[in-house]
Protein backbone atom coordinates (compact mmCIF):
# COMPACT_ATOMS: atom_id res chain seq x y z
CA UNK A 1 0.00 0.00 0.00
CA UNK A 2 2.82 2.35 0.90
CA UNK A 3 4.63 1.49 -2.38
CA UNK A 4 1.49 2.20 -4.37
CA UNK A 5 1.07 5.64 -2.76
CA UNK A 6 4.73 6.47 -3.41
CA UNK A 7 4.49 5.30 -7.01
CA UNK A 8 1.29 7.31 -7.55
CA UNK A 9 2.91 10.42 -6.10
CA UNK A 10 5.96 9.96 -8.33
CA UNK A 11 3.83 9.52 -11.45
CA UNK A 12 1.74 12.57 -10.54
CA UNK A 13 4.85 14.69 -9.97
CA UNK A 14 6.40 13.53 -13.24
CA UNK A 15 3.19 14.32 -15.10
CA UNK A 16 3.10 17.84 -13.67
CA UNK A 17 6.74 18.49 -14.51
CA UNK A 18 6.67 16.98 -17.99
CA UNK A 19 3.23 18.38 -18.78
CA UNK A 20 4.63 21.92 -18.65
CA UNK A 21 7.48 21.16 -21.05
CA UNK A 22 7.21 22.18 -24.65
CA UNK A 23 3.62 23.34 -24.58
CA UNK A 24 4.07 27.06 -24.04
CA UNK A 25 6.22 29.17 -26.33
CA UNK A 26 9.13 30.94 -24.63
CA UNK A 27 8.53 34.52 -23.42
CA UNK A 28 10.63 35.85 -26.28
CA UNK A 29 7.90 34.69 -28.69
CA UNK A 30 5.24 36.70 -26.86
CA UNK A 31 7.56 39.71 -26.87
CA UNK A 32 8.12 39.38 -30.60
CA UNK A 33 4.37 39.12 -31.17
CA UNK A 34 3.83 42.33 -29.17
CA UNK A 35 6.44 44.16 -31.26
CA UNK A 36 4.85 42.87 -34.46
CA UNK A 37 1.38 43.96 -33.31
CA UNK A 38 2.60 47.45 -32.47
CA UNK A 39 4.42 47.66 -35.79
CA UNK A 40 1.19 46.69 -37.56
CA UNK A 41 -0.58 49.52 -35.72
CA UNK A 42 2.16 51.92 -36.80
CA UNK A 43 1.75 50.88 -40.43
CA UNK A 44 -1.99 51.57 -40.19
CA UNK A 45 -1.59 55.14 -38.92
CA UNK A 46 -2.76 57.62 -41.54
CA UNK A 47 -0.48 60.60 -40.95
CA UNK A 48 -2.24 62.65 -43.64
CA UNK A 49 -5.59 62.38 -41.85
CA UNK A 50 -4.58 62.12 -38.20
CA UNK A 51 -1.23 63.88 -37.98
CA UNK A 52 1.77 62.53 -36.14
CA UNK A 53 0.29 62.24 -32.62
CA UNK A 54 -1.11 58.69 -33.09
CA UNK A 55 2.17 57.58 -34.63
CA UNK A 56 4.11 58.98 -31.71
CA UNK A 57 1.87 57.11 -29.22
CA UNK A 58 2.47 53.82 -31.04
CA UNK A 59 6.20 54.51 -31.13
CA UNK A 60 6.20 54.96 -27.36
CA UNK A 61 4.55 51.55 -27.05
CA UNK A 62 7.07 50.12 -29.50
CA UNK A 63 9.92 51.33 -27.27
CA UNK A 64 8.38 49.47 -24.33
CA UNK A 65 7.83 46.35 -26.43
CA UNK A 66 11.39 46.40 -27.82
CA UNK A 67 12.87 46.81 -24.32
CA UNK A 68 10.96 43.75 -23.14
CA UNK A 69 11.99 41.84 -26.25
CA UNK A 70 15.63 42.78 -25.64
CA UNK A 71 15.35 41.48 -22.09
CA UNK A 72 13.64 38.26 -23.16
CA UNK A 73 15.96 37.62 -26.10
CA UNK A 74 19.08 38.02 -23.95
CA UNK A 75 22.26 37.05 -25.73
CA UNK A 76 20.61 34.66 -28.17
CA UNK A 77 19.18 37.35 -30.46
CA UNK A 78 20.92 40.47 -29.14
CA UNK A 79 22.36 41.70 -32.48
CA UNK A 80 18.98 41.53 -34.20
CA UNK A 81 17.12 43.07 -31.27
CA UNK A 82 19.70 45.85 -31.09
CA UNK A 83 19.00 46.55 -34.77
CA UNK A 84 15.28 46.87 -33.99
CA UNK A 85 15.99 49.15 -31.02
CA UNK A 86 18.25 51.41 -33.08
CA UNK A 87 15.72 51.56 -35.92
CA UNK A 88 12.92 52.42 -33.47
CA UNK A 89 15.04 55.26 -32.08
CA UNK A 90 15.58 56.58 -35.61
CA UNK A 91 11.84 56.53 -36.21
CA UNK A 92 11.23 58.40 -32.95
CA UNK A 93 13.79 61.01 -33.89
CA UNK A 94 12.33 61.47 -37.37
CA UNK A 95 8.81 61.81 -35.93
CA UNK A 96 9.96 64.42 -33.41
CA UNK A 97 11.63 66.38 -36.21
CA UNK A 98 8.54 66.08 -38.41
CA UNK A 99 6.37 67.41 -35.59
CA UNK A 100 8.55 70.50 -35.36
CA UNK A 101 8.87 70.91 -39.14
CA UNK A 102 5.91 69.16 -40.77
CA UNK A 103 6.96 69.34 -44.40
CA UNK A 104 7.13 66.75 -47.19
CA UNK A 105 10.83 66.05 -46.64
CA UNK A 106 10.33 65.24 -42.95
CA UNK A 107 7.29 63.06 -43.64
CA UNK A 108 9.35 61.22 -46.24
CA UNK A 109 12.07 60.68 -43.64
CA UNK A 110 9.49 59.15 -41.29
CA UNK A 111 8.49 56.72 -44.05
CA UNK A 112 12.14 55.85 -44.71
CA UNK A 113 12.89 55.14 -41.06
CA UNK A 114 9.71 53.07 -40.75
CA UNK A 115 10.93 50.98 -43.69
CA UNK A 116 14.25 50.42 -41.91
CA UNK A 117 12.37 49.41 -38.78
CA UNK A 118 10.26 46.94 -40.74
CA UNK A 119 13.43 45.41 -42.23
CA UNK A 120 15.07 45.04 -38.84
CA UNK A 121 11.92 43.37 -37.49
CA UNK A 122 11.96 40.95 -40.42
CA UNK A 123 15.61 40.12 -39.67
CA UNK A 124 14.72 39.43 -36.05
CA UNK A 125 11.74 37.29 -37.07
CA UNK A 126 13.97 35.28 -39.40
CA UNK A 127 16.53 34.74 -36.62
CA UNK A 128 13.80 33.63 -34.21
CA UNK A 129 11.93 31.41 -36.66
CA UNK A 130 13.31 28.22 -35.12
CA UNK A 131 12.37 29.34 -31.63
CA UNK A 132 8.81 30.60 -32.08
Amino acid sequence: MKRMATRTAAVTAATLVLGGCGTDPPPVCDSLAAVQTTMHQIRNVNVSENGLAPLKAHLQQLKVDVRLLLTDAAAQFAPEVEGVRAAAEQVSTSVATAQQTPDAAQISEVRTTLGALRSSLENLGDAMSGTC
